[in-house]
Parts: C-alpha cells; structure tokens; sequence
C-alpha cells in the first residue's frame, strides 16, 4: 500500500461524510474501492451508509470479496438493501451467503418488498419502549441505543407481542415526568402508521402532511416491522424527481449519474425515444402532403406553419407539465379528469384568443407598413391566423392535459407524457385545425 494512498484514505475518514462521499464519487471506481478497502472500518460504513454516494454496488464488487462481506455485515439495513438490489446476480449471492444469518434474513425481508413501497426503503433499526415501561426507564433506553440507530427522534412505544401502542417524539420523553408511565406521554390521538406494501408517494404524502420525522410501517397484525424516515423520504423523492424530469425531456431514465453513465449505454437511453419521436414526426409530413394542393395555391400558408405548431406544442407541454405534478402531488385524481378539462378547455380558448390576436396585429402591422406583402387577401389571412390559434391552443391545453390521465389509467408512468411527445401529437393535429380553417375561411379567393 503506497504511502500517498494511506494519507488519502486517512484524510477521507477525517472528513465529513458528505465531503468523503464527493472525493470517492470523483475517483474511478476501481481508485475509490482501493481507497475505501485502506480506510478506517467506522469511516468506510459511515460512507456507505451516505445516500449521495455513487455507483455502491459497484464499489462493493470493486473492494476485496472479506473486506466488502465486512462492509456489508456493517451497513444500515435500507442501505444494504438498497446496494444488493444492484449487484449482479452471482456476486450477490456470494456476498449474501457470507453474511450473518440474522442479517440475511433481515435482508431477505427487506429485498421482498419492491423499492417504490414503504418495505422497500424501510430500515428496522428503530427505538421500541416496552408499553409497561416509565419515562425514566424510556430514556435508559434511548441513552443505551447502538450508534446504527437511524433516528432517536422518533420513539415507538410497543406491547409484549411487539404491536404498536402509540408513537412518541423524544422532546415528549424528556419533558416528561420522569416516573410517568410511558404510554401516558405524548398525544392522545391514534398514531399513524403504514403498511410495508403502501406506495412510497403515500408515505411521502403522510410525512409532509403531518410533519412527522418518520412513519412507523406495521404489518396485518399490527406489530412494527421497521420505519421511514424523512431523509429516505427526501432520497427517494430526489430520485423520482430525476426519473420524471428524463421522461419529461424525451428519455428513457438514465438510473445512474450523468457522468457514471456509460457512452453506449447513454445511446441505448436516447436513441429509443428520439426514433420514436422521430416516426411520430412523419405523420406531420404526412399531414402537410396531403394539403399540398393548397400549400402550392396559398404559399403564404407556409411561412406561419412553425408559428402554429409551436403555439399548440407550447399550451400542450405547459398543460401536461401542471397535471403531471398534480397527480404526483395527490392534488388530482383519476376522476378529476373531467373537471380538468371543463378547466382547460376555456382556459385554451382565452390563450389561444390572446395569441390569435397577436398573430393578427403583426400581420396587420408588417402589411401596413410595407414590411411584408401579404397580397390583397391579408385580412383573410390575418383572421385564418388568429382563428386557427384559438383552435390548436384550445386542442393542445386540452390533449396535454389529459394525457396524463390516460396514461395513468393505462397503468404507464405519467410523465412518459413527456413535453416531445405532446409537442408531437399537438403538430400533426394543430396541421390539420390550420388547414381545415383555413380552408373555411379562404375558400374562394386563396383556395
């Protein structure tokens, strides 16, 4: 071992957490195992044990096979869990045959439950107080809990059988009486809590709502099986939020940092959508030839084309932008369908009227002032203009916003109603409103 690499590793386990965390992320995987496998045990956990980290399971496979069985044995349950969802297979199953038999168990508890439910980020390191238990008692054993404790902030006071009684804060424990029994502290009101299989946005729904610092997760019985707390809550959150913000942008999710994604892998990830979009496109090709008798007949049609295509893109990608985090913030539901639409569709029409108006003005404007000869038609074509905004705004308000729900209801992710897919459906009709108006309205003089 050179003497540089032991100075790095020291340096690291002295720094914070979050600091080590940014220096490993920094470094080649194969350079971050080395430094980790030379660091202090403590440091190294602390470090695994970080939801910033990058790239873990590949580290853990990186690091001597004895060194990350250790590693392993040490890491917080949800963490663990977390890191074997993303190992290979066989390397998986090694490293989970070397394991304590307890932590194994744990383990497989936890891996049963997917990662968008409560089960699924949960950690069963917790604080229980025997219901019979007094205040003073209480606080014995909150001063007696192991480091590996996620939270003491959040106590739960339990029967014999190991069933949840109530839930107390530890500010509740220590103004109390000392020599009061437990069960007596705190509110009276029946505290909450969720089962392991309730979806993650729910639990993320309950936490904010009731500003609570972790949410107890119970099975059938009623017995506490583990908590989540607000910091899984924020890490899953942030990990959403980066999924949906891809799918928006017109891509499969990376699943990984941007720069720990590979070249061929970051190709598989775009190519797929950018050639779906792509075919979608061709049905505004399409579109256009088959109004190529009118195009030849009313040039001037053209110029405004990418003016109405990106007007109904635009109402459409803001419509499905506002319904996607609704939804993801419960404020929508399924049923709420109809009422966002008695909302969008006005709410189109006044948009596309205020552009339609502004269309007119600067036909208007450029004709008047010699800027641009629209030919002895131009307010005919002015009116087309503005009557076609009103109809591809309204159309594209309206179909965006409802996309979301009919991929929900689909069972699909919402946000694959991504702002590419929206600008795309959008075009090929926003084509034909243009054209189908146009015709009405200049039929005899242009067409």
């Amino acid at each position: 071992m050179s003497l540089d690499l032991t100075e790095e590793a020291a340096r690291l386990a002295a720094a914070h957490p979050a600091d080590a965390v940014e220096a490993i992320n920094d470094q080649p995987v194969i350079e971050a195992a080395r430094l980790l496998d030379s660091m202090d045990y403590a440091a190294a956990v602390g470090i695994f044990d970080q939801a910033g980290l990058e790239r873990p399971a590949e580290l853990i496979g990186a690091i001597p096979f004895e060194k990350a069985v250790l590693l392993l044995a040490g890491v917080s349950p949800d963490q663990r869990a977390d890191i074997f969802r993303k190992l290979p297979g066989e390397t998986g199953e090694r490293l989970m045959s070397q394991l304590p038999a307890e932590t194994r168990d744990e383990l497989h508890r936890l891996l049963f439950w997917p990662p968008e439910t409560a089960g699924g980020v949960m950690t069963t390191q917790l604080l229980r107080i025997p219901v019979e238990s007094t205040v003073a008692q209480g606080l014995d054993i909150v001063r007696a809990s192991p480091a590996a404790i996620e939270t003491v902030y959040a106590l739960y006071v339990v029967d014999a059988e190991g069933l949840l009684v109530k839930a107390i804060s530890l500010r509740d424990l220590v103004t109390a009486d000392p020599d009061a029994p437990v069960a007596s502290v705190g509110s009276s009101r029946k505290s909450f809590s969720v089962k392991p299989e309730e979806p993650l946005k729910n639990v993320q729904r309950m936490i904010s709502k009731y500003d609570l610092t972790a949410a107890p997760v119970v099975d059938d019985t009623g017995r506490v099986i583990g908590i989540v707390t607000v910091d899984d809550v924020i890490d899953a959150i942030v990990e959403q939020d980066t999924r949906e913000t891809q799918h928006m942008g017109g891509l499969e999710a990376l699943g990984a940092p941007y720069m720990a994604t590979s070249f061929l892998a970051m190709i598989r990830k775009r190519a797929g959508w950018l050639c779906a979009l792509f075919l979608s496109e061709m049905l505004t090709a399409s579109a256009m030839q088959h109004y190529e008798s009118e195009l030849e007949k009313a040039v001037v049609l053209t110029l405004f084309i990418p003016l109405i295509m990106s007007s109904g893109g635009n109402s459409g990608s803001q419509a499905t932008s506002l319904i996607i985090r609704a939804l993801a913030l419960g404020e929508l539901k399924l049923r709420d369908w109809w009422r966002v639409a008695l909302r969008e569709a006005p709410s189109g029409i006044v948009l596309g009227a205020i552009l339609g108006v502004i269309g007119a003005i600067r036909i208007t404007i450029w004709q008047k002032f010699g800027l641009f000869d629209y030919g002895e038609h131009w307010i005919l074509i002015a009116c087309t203009i503005g009557a076609a905004l009103v109809g591809i705004v309204a159309f594209g308000s309206l179909a965006g916003s409802m996309l979301p729900f009919a991929l929900q209801r689909l069972g699909f992710d919402p946000a694959s109603a991504s702002a590419p897919f929206v600008a795309t459906l959008v075009d090929v009709s926003g084509l034909v409103i243009y054209f189908s108006i146009a015709f009405v309205i200049l039929r005899g003089t242009l067409l």
